[in-house]
Formats: C-alpha cells, structure tokens, sequence
C-alpha cells in the first residue's frame, strides 16, 4: 500500500475475501462497455522507483494503471508478483482470480469486465458510474510462469468504490460539507487491532499525522501518544469546523493542528497525535 496509509500502517487490513475455490459465478460479468475504453497498449513494462507517490504507482503498474480513470490520483498500484510455475489458470478468468488469490487486495472481487482482450493479455475493469476504479491486466506464458496470471494491478482510492463495496471493509470513509466522500489518501480512521490489544482506542489520518481516541489508556500504557487523551473539554476559541464528518463525528482542528477535536452529541474529545513511528505487527 501506498504511503498515505498511515493508519492501516498501525492496523491490520481487512483482506477481501478470495478466490480459494476457483473464479466465483460473479467474478467476471457481462454489460455496457466502459464510455471511453482504454485504447492503449496492453504490453507496458512495469518499472520499479523508490517512493510511493502517484508517479511511481503509475510506473509501477504499467497498463493497468494507464487505464484508471480516477476522479483524483492513482491510490494503489504494483507489477508482476511472485506465482510460480504451477499456478497458471487455463483461461484468463482464471488467471484474475489468481489475482485475488495472491495479492488478497482490499477490493472488489466480483464485477469485473473484459474492457480489452487481447491474444495474450487481457484488461479487467471495475467500473463505477462507467469509469474504471480498478484495472488488472492478466498475460499469458509470462516467463518462467506458464499459463495465464496477474501482470499488472492499479486502483483508485477506495472512496471512490461504492459505499456497498466499502462499508464492509477496514475504511471508514469520511464526508465534506457539502457530503462527498472524501479521499482516504486525504482523511480516514479505523478502530484499533484486537491483536495488539488496541481494540478499544481509534485512529485518524489526516494528511501525514495520526491521531487516536484512547478511552481506556491501551495506547496510553505504551507510550504511544505525544499528550493525553481527553474525553471532555471545551471546544478552543480559535479552532475550526472542516466539516468532515462520519457517523455522528464532527472534526475541528487549530492552526497548529497539534490536536484533532472530535464534536458529538455528548459532547468534545481531544485527540492527541500518536508518536512517530508507531506500529502494530
């Protein structure tokens, strides 16, 4: 995942289920094409930077990326994995659902469309309002790697996927004022592991700082946040309503930013920043 993760960088992801039994009924369907099919060639070599933004997610999925049409940057994006010599499907639905068997990404695994097919690669979409939010490119006889398999890989952010698609995963997805879904690349929380014993706190990503709701000291007791949590105070004078909300939660903040506070109908919480570095393995 991309470097905007800075909570799922704490938690666990929530992995969608697999293909462990073969393609599913519905992992490939049939309907309208795509308003603006993807045009370009399918055979793009994958290429490998150090870094995480946009660029080096768009060079690093070759095809796959060049064929999203995100409303913002690519999100998520990689080449060819580890499969070996063995697992090649004997169709190319086969080798999507490869895809899902070895990568495990946090996305739609059903829905899928043949956008372009080609004799040996064939490009996947998953399409939302006909505009592709997910490309996989699958090839077939890659080197060492008979039959056909997962090539290249691109999404866009998960706030673009329906809310269908995401209320069933790891994301807690926030809105703007004026109720659109903000990027989780910008803003998104989820409650903390039960396999760290974090159960009982909660995070929030906001741009490159992590916050936590910590009602019960878990992260207290490890020394993990930069002040305390507090669970009542008074909202600042100088602080601003961004308008960001989710389920019930109103996000306030200062010009220094040092603090998230946290308006509900009980009230104002004062979420500190967690240390840098923090992790859960």
């Amino acid at each position: 995942m991309r470097r905007v993760l800075t909570v799922v960088a704490l938690l666990t992801a929530v992995a969608v289920a697999g293909c462990d039994d073969g393609p599913r009924p519905d992992l490939v369907v049939k309907g309208s094409p795509p308003a603006s099919p993807y045009s370009g060639p399918l055979r793009v070599p994958a290429k490998e930077l150090d870094g995480h933004g946009p660029r080096a997610l768009r060079l690093a999925s070759g095809a796959a990326g060049r064929a999203l049409e995100c409303d913002g940057e690519i999100f998520d994006g990689s080449g060819p994995d580890g499969w070996s010599r063995s697992d090649g499907g004997a169709t190319p639905e086969e080798g999507l659902a490869l895809y899902f068997d070895i990568a495990r990404p946090e996305l739609p695994d059903h829905g899928y469309r043949v956008e372009r097919a080609e004799p040996d690669r064939v490009l996947y979409s998953y399409d939302v309002g006909g505009r592709t939010k997910v490309a996989v490119v699958v090839a077939k006889d890659q080197k060492d790697r008979p039959g056909w398999g997962p090539e290249t890989d691109a999404s866009c952010d998960p706030a673009e996927l329906p809310e269908s698609f995401t209320a069933t995963t790891g994301w807690e997805i926030w809105t703007d004022r004026a109720g659109r879904r903000v990027p989780v690349a910008r803003l998104h929380s989820a409650p903390g592991p039960e396999h760290c014993d974090w159960q009982s706190a909660h995070f929030l990503a906001l741009d490159e700082r992590t916050y936590a709701r910590d009602p019960d000291g878990v992260l207290t007791r490890d020394g993990l946040l930069r002040a305390p949590y507090r669970k009542d105070v008074r909202m600042p004078a100088d602080a601003r309503d961004t308008g960001y909300h989710h389920r019930g939660r109103r996000l306030w903040l200062t010009a220094d930013r040092a603090t998230a506070y946290v308006r509900t109908d009980r009230g104002v919480e004062a979420w500190p920043l967690v240390k840098e570095g923090v992790g859960c393995d």
